[in-house]
This record gives structure tokens, sequence and C-alpha cells, in this order.
């Protein structure tokens, strides 16, 4: 299709959009679609996070009232422009699946009536039956509230107008940050930090709190065998990354007590243990960025019984000390496979993994293939390409994988998956029998990607029988020299590693602010709601005054930005 068509049709289509958005139009502006369309929407119509699937589902939406308007009219879309100068101007698509379903895309910036607001949109359109160009997808996002646009403007130094150097100047922010704090960030992994980038970007004072010594530690503690960029470069980059945005993080502390909030004055009284003393703040917010959750530990009869060396994979530092030993590993996902690979390279005798139940896995070849080098082409904006990639539904994403989409990824690691099989390992592609393959997508949004391995050469040992498994028979009890299984079976260990998963987030999160705070949540952090956005994740808690800011690094780049709009929202009297 020529260049030139692309362009007319967008065109075309946006302007009879932004007619029916402008006059508040909500059936003109829902017959944009096609009947089984999908609409989501960042903070343009709600301060929340939406997704609706279907023109009667959109519709309603829409029409919704709010302060005595239809929610169409009251936000007050216009000024639709084509965004026809970046990465996303207007290009043909073809999505994944046995359907083939193929249009043309492209993005287009906005306006916002109620809040005054920079909107950027993104539409898929495909022909219906009358050979009409309709939505397949629409995401309306907003980027910036007017008069409080995010800046990227950095003053430091001695020159006209400014007395101080860079060192006083961060010095002074530091201490104004610290003396009150608008929010405090639980938490200084990549989402922690991130989000505090963001707030102080909008003039919001955020102060982070981080257990560990240095920022970055969670990754240098970490077992795993990244294939791109080692623990520890990893760990140092989100060093220097606090350092770079001038972040106010107080390293070796936790939060002491439960915190308590006040809804009279909008406050909470946070006790810190911050290093060997403690300090008592009252922020306005709390954001929660403490990761994945606690160690998930089973128990089974015996365990204290066992002789050797026995631990969760999470405080899995180095297998060098255990070379010569023989070793089990409970459990078949990513950390297992990580550490079995860490022994077999490090020379213990033997390698067992206990797989209790089937697990999802991909190469990380396949994985880089699929995941990475299609949603991520080189020499494209990362910004662009984090737009464009979270314009997609999630729940439209993970219908297009089981309706075949998984297909091309089984192809791709058939060598793969058929020598593990003959070796007695258990596969799946779904999250329980008979729902349907949803893949690697399925498992990461709806269970933080527990029960999935990316192979990057476990697979291989497995196959080879350098790394056993045992797999069909539940452990019975441990005692003094290894695991006994209910068929009767032993396997002798002098190292038994737990790679058994976390805890789930909320339980973390009721150990952190207790019950009466968390009765007031949803009962889960990610996984998808009723309509496919994930549960509490930079959006609306429940509460007030808690956000949760979790996930890997796309999500935080992406939705941090979203968690500080609605911070700033509700400092600014409009949320």
């Amino acid at each position: 299709m020529a260049s030139e068509n692309l362009y007319a049709i967008s065109a075309d289509w946006l302007k009879s959009l932004e007619v029916a958005s402008s006059t508040g139009d909500s059936t003109s502006f829902v017959n944009h679609f096609l009947s089984d369309g999908w609409f989501r929407d960042l903070l343009c119509f709600s301060w929340n996070f939406r997704t609706l699937s279907g023109l009667e589902k959109i519709r309603g939406f829409l029409s919704e009232v709010v302060d005595g308007k239809p929610r169409l009219e009251h936000s007050g879309l216009r000024d639709f422009k084509l965004d026809d100068h970046s990465a996303n101007a207007p290009s043909p698509f073809q999505l994944p699946g046995p359907q083939g379903i193929e249009g043309v895309q492209g993005a287009f910036t906005f306006t916002i009536t109620r809040p005054a607001a920079l909107g950027r949109g993104f539409f898929r359109l495909t022909q219906d039956v009358d050979g009409k160009w309709k939505a397949l997808t629409l995401f309306t996002n907003m980027q910036d509230l007017v008069g409080h646009e995010e800046s990227s403007a950095a003053q430091h130094g001695l020159y006209e107008g400014r007395k101080m150097t860079w060192e006083e100047d961060v010095d002074a922010k530091f201490r104004a940050i610290e003396a009150d704090p608008t929010v405090l960030i639980v938490g200084g992994g990549q989402a922690g930090i991130t989000s505090a980038a963001r707030l102080g970007r909008l003039g919001i004072r955020a102060l982070v709190i981080e257990k560990n010594p240095h920022v970055g530690d969670s990754w240098r503690k970490r077992s795993t065998f990244p294939k791109y960029i080692p623990k520890g470069k990893l760990a140092n980059f989100l060093d220097s990354y606090a350092v770079n945005q001038e972040l106010c993080i107080w390293v070796s502390s936790t939060v002491a007590s439960t915190p308590v909030y006040d809804s009279s004055s909008g406050r909470w009284t946070v006790e810190v243990q911050h290093g060997d003393k403690k300090v008592f703040l009252n922020p306005k917010y709390l954001v929660l960025a403490t990761g994945s959750g606690s160690p998930r530990i089973p128990t089974w009869n015996g365990m204290e019984e066992f002789e050797g060396t026995l631990y969760h994979s999470d405080f899995h530092t180095n297998a060098e000390q255990f070379r010569g030993k023989r070793v089990v590993v409970v459990g078949a996902g990513n950390a297992g496979g990580d550490i079995c690979q860490d022994f077999v390279a490090h020379g213990a005798t033997e390698v067992t993994m206990v797989q209790r139940s089937a697990t999802c896995i991909i190469s990380s070849s396949t994985a880089e293939q699929t995941h990475f080098n299609l949603p991520f082409p080189d020499n494209t904006p990362i910004e662009e390409l984090d737009f464009r990639n979270n314009s997609m539904p999630l729940a439209l994403l993970l219908h297009l994988v089981k309706s075949g989409g998984i297909q091309h990824a089984k192809m791709l690691d058939k060598e793969l998956h058929d020598g593990l099989r003959k070796v007695g390992f258990n596969l799946t592609w779904e999250l329980s029998p008979g729902s349907g393959e949803v893949g690697l997508e399925g498992f990461l949004f709806s269970r933080q990607a527990s029960g999935t391995m990316i192979d990057i050469g476990c697979g291989r040992l497995i196959v080879e029988g350098r790394v056993k498994i045992k797999q069909g028979q539940d452990i019975s009890h441990f005692d003094k020299d290894g695991i006994t299984f209910k068929d009767g079976s032993k396997l002798l260990a002098d190292v038994i590693v737990l790679a058994t998963g976390n805890e789930p987030v909320m339980k973390t999160t009721r150990a952190l602010l207790g019950n009466e705070i968390t009765e007031q949540l949803p009962p889960e952090v990610m996984g998808l709601d009723s309509e496919g956005e994930l549960n509490q994740t930079y959006r609306p808690s429940g509460h007030p005054a808690l956000w949760f800011a979790t996930g890997g690094f796309g999500m935080s780049r992406f939705f941090s930005k979203h968690l500080g709009l609605q911070i700033l929202a509700k400092e600014l009297g409009i949320a």
C-alpha cells in the first residue's frame, strides 16, 4: 500500500473521529470502531486505566455521566493531529496469528479540555465487511497536564542568575525533600527509582528508602545469567542513574513499624529505620516498589533434620563453594534453571531438578526473535516503541496468542521441546488445563512469569542428562541426607535449593501495612482485571494515598509517567 494512501486513510478516519469527539457524539464516535473493536484509555477519560471491548461496552463507558455531562463531552478531546513526523507515522501492520489481520496504524496528538491536558493516541485500522476503514484498536493516553509539563531541563552551575554549584544545589534539594517528602517510595529497584525520577521531573518531592546498602544491590545479589547485560553492570547502571537523576535515596533503610494514615490531614506517619537511627516521616503519598514479594518457602516434614545446606533461591550467590557436592534444586522455573546451570558450571558432582508442575519454556533465541526484535527494532527511539507497544490492549494480545500466535514460537523451539519431553520434562503453555495456550505473555500478566523458563542453556543440560529430572512424584519428607518422595524413591543431597518462587505482593503488603489498610485494597497486584488491565499497578489501588510500582524496566519506563500524573493531579486538586 502506497504511503500516500496510508496517510489519506488515516487522515480521513481521524478527521471524522475528531468531529464526533468535539461534538460529544458518542454514537458517531463508537461507529468508528469495528463491531469487535477495542478501546484502551489511560487517564484521558478517567483517572484510571480502562480497556473496553465491543461497541456496547465502549458506548456505555463514553456515555456515563461525569459532572452532569456524558463522559465523552465532559473530557472534550479535540485538536486531533496526525503524527506524521515520528517513527509512529502511518504505516502498514499485520498482527500475528492465523487470521492474518492487517491494516493501517499510526499515532496522533490531541488536547483534553477537562482537565486541561495534552494527549497522544494510536490507532489500528482495518476494513469491515463493507470495505470501510474502522478501528480494531484505539488508544488514548494522557501525556502532560497543561502548565505542569514534565521538565527535561537541568540548571546547574554558576552563571548569570544562579549562585550555587551543582553540589550545593543538589544538597539543598535533598534537604528539602528529607524535611518534607510529598511521596515516600519504599524500594530502590528499577520501579522505585524510575518513579522517583518521574516525580522529580514533575516538581514533586520524592524520597526513596532502600533496604540494601547500595542502589542496585537487588540485581547484584541475583543468581541469574542475563543474556544481554551482566547483573553487575545492570546494578551499576541503576546506581549511576540515581546519581544522574539526582534522586534522594536513603540506603540501609526500612519501614520500622506499621504506617498509619490520617484521612483528616491526608498524611501518613511512617517510622523509618535509617541506618542506626529512627526517623518519623509524614508524606502525603506512599508508593510500594518492593518487588515480587518475599521468598515462598514450603514446609515439609523433616526439613530441620537435613544435615546438608538448605536455602531459598533468593539467597543463592555462588555455586563454587559447593564444587563436588550433590545438589537438588526444587523448582523448574527461571530461578531453578539458572541455579542448576550455575552448579553444573562450577563442578557439582550431581545436579537434579525436581519439577513439581509443568513449565512454560521458551528458548532465549526464540524469545529474542518473537518478543524483542519484533516489538523493539533497532534505530527506533525507545519512547516511540514503548508508546506503540503499550497501545495494544493486553486482553487482545492474549486473544491473538490463544488463537494461534503461540504456534510459531513452539515451532521455533520444536527440537528443544522434543528433547525435554524425551527425558521426562513436563511442558505446558496453559495457565490451567483446557484454558487455552497463552504462552509467556499469559504467565507474565497473570503470574508475574511464575511457572516459566526463558532457557539460556539449562534446557540443553537437561536434554544431555547433565541436569537430571525428577518429575511426577510429590515430596513426602526430608531426612538427614536428602528428600524422600511419596512413591518411596529418594534423592541423596548435600545441598538443597528451594527455587519455589515468591509470595504474592499482597502478602508482603499485609505484613508491611497491616490488616486495616490491606482490607481496603483489591486482592492482588498484577494479574489482569475483568477488563484486561493490570491490577493496582501504577493506577489507583483502592486507597487514596497508596500506589504500587512494580514490573520490569519497560513497564517502569512507561507507566512511571502515569503514576506521576495521578499524584500531580491530586496535588493540584483535580483528581
